[in-house]
């Protein structure tokens, strides 16, 4: 046969089975490791500082344990290395994503053609350019509803924008604050926001939850409280979880501003270590994000009754305290707005959340922004880890965020009806 012939069809065939096998592709992918001693904690803890991999589950080293999940990232070029230091010590793994790299690259296509009053534009992740587009649209389409505050700037210099929704004049008002994206990786935290305040534009005087709520109280919405980390989780490291502020002492950037308020700050669960992912920065509100809401939550405290803070991954509602073992002085109170809050994420979307005290719940994470709101007097004080428990962890595909939100959704609006309920009781009483 001719050699040019010959050729052609082998072209063909290596094409024809690129799929089947034949020709083999390393991924990124992501995998759960169960160390059984604490010989093989060891182990985990340097596999996941030694190789370049990335700690998803927990987020630090210090917090691996045995007989407990580990959910790592493992780039490609790590995999095979990886792989074999577990097998050689008969530690046990399995592949929770197979093609991360795949599934990363699906989620950043560009969707900015959606038109923005349209459901699927918010079953989509968004660049913060789309979302800074879209804060602009929401008060242009309601400029009666929905007032634009800029509470402060990045490290970078990007505006730190939050919405007010307002949908009465009524005096003494209370309100809620709701913040989304202060970890940068926790891509579901923004479209949560996003998808709040469609919900409650769409819906005011047609649901009357949500009719119930915005007629009591105003609403405060901060779409992406980390702009630098989430801009950086787009064009070069979607893993990233801290802030991009640059420290004095190290090569290593940014800090965790879930470490960097005035709650127990940087004791035990949180670090002084600028290369740690629990990195508490120099000093309580070293970063100008933290300390943009803290000074926005504090010239607001009279009114603020509620306070959200949305991350993931884990499917838990917590509630203060994170930052010591003590027990909130209305524990109770929480923790009934908490199980009742799940209990009706349970039954109408059949998906399990734990709840609690943070720190009893999962770890002692000190220097947390719900448990200084808490300080602050804001008494009802939420984190709300939203899907899933480590399937796809912070790679939710977009076909679960309209599933995500509306458990959240529905959480949120059965504990803000509690707090409504309990206050107006108060002023009844006094």
């Amino acid at each position: 046969m001719d050699p040019d012939i010959m050729k052609t069809l082998w072209i063909l065939f290596v094409l024809l089975n690129l799929d089947k096998g034949y020709c083999t592709k390393t991924h990124d992918q992501v995998l759960s490791i169960t160390p059984k001693t604490q010989e093989q904690v060891d182990i985990v803890k340097n596999v996941s500082t030694q190789f370049e991999t990335v700690l998803w589950q927990p987020v630090s080293p210090h917090f691996i344990k045995e007989e407990n999940q580990v959910h790592l990232f493992v780039p490609a070029n790590s995999s095979t290395s990886v792989k074999g230091l577990l097998e050689k010590n008969t530690i046990t793994y399995e592949v929770l994503l197979t093609k991360a790299d795949e599934l990363m690259a699906m989620q950043t296509r560009d969707n900015s053609t959606d038109p923005r009053s349209s459901s699927s534009f918010y079953e989509r992740y968004h660049s913060l350019e789309d979302i800074y587009d879209w804060i602009n649209r929401t008060i242009q389409d309601s400029p009666n509803t929905a007032n634009l505050i800029l509470i402060g700037s990045s490290y970078e210099k990007r505006p730190l924008y939050a919405l007010k929704l307002s949908l009465n004049n009524r005096p003494n008002k209370k309100a809620m604050w709701i913040d989304c994206g202060i970890h940068a990786r926790e891509w579901i935290a923004p479209a949560f926001c996003l998808w709040f305040v469609r919900h409650a534009l769409l819906h005011y005087g047609k649901n009357q939850d949500i009719t119930n709520i915005l007629d009591n109280m105003d609403v405060y919405i901060l779409p992406v409280m980390n702009p630098d980390g989430y801009l950086y989780t787009w064009t070069t490291d979607r893993m990233w979880r801290k802030n991009r502020s640059i420290s004095n002492s190290s090569i290593c950037v940014g800090a965790d501003l879930n470490r960097n308020f005035d709650a127990n700050w940087c004791t035990v669960g949180a670090s002084h270590d600028p290369c740690s992912e629990i990195y508490c920065g120099e000093f309580p509100e070293s970063e100008p994000e933290s300390q943009a809401v803290a000074d926005f939550l504090r010239s607001h405290k009279d009114s603020v009754q509620l306070y959200f803070s949305i991350h993931s991954y884990s499917q838990m509602l917590l509630f203060p305290y994170s930052c010591t073992l003590d027990e909130a002085e209305n524990h109770k109170d929480l923790l009934e707005m908490a199980k009742e809050a799940v209990e009706k994420i349970q039954r109408y979307y059949r998906n399990n959340y734990k709840y609690g005290a943070g720190a009893r719940t999962i770890y002692l994470a000190p220097g947390g922004s719900d448990d200084w709101a808490y300080n602050l007097g804001i008494k009802y004080s939420f984190t709300f880890e939203l899907q899933d428990r480590g399937q796809y962890g912070f790679l939710l595909p977009p076909f679960r965020i309209s599933k995500a939100c509306n458990e959240a959704l529905t959480a949120v609006k059965s504990i803000a009806l509690r707090v409504i309920e309990k206050t107006q009781v108060a002023r009844s009483s006094v």
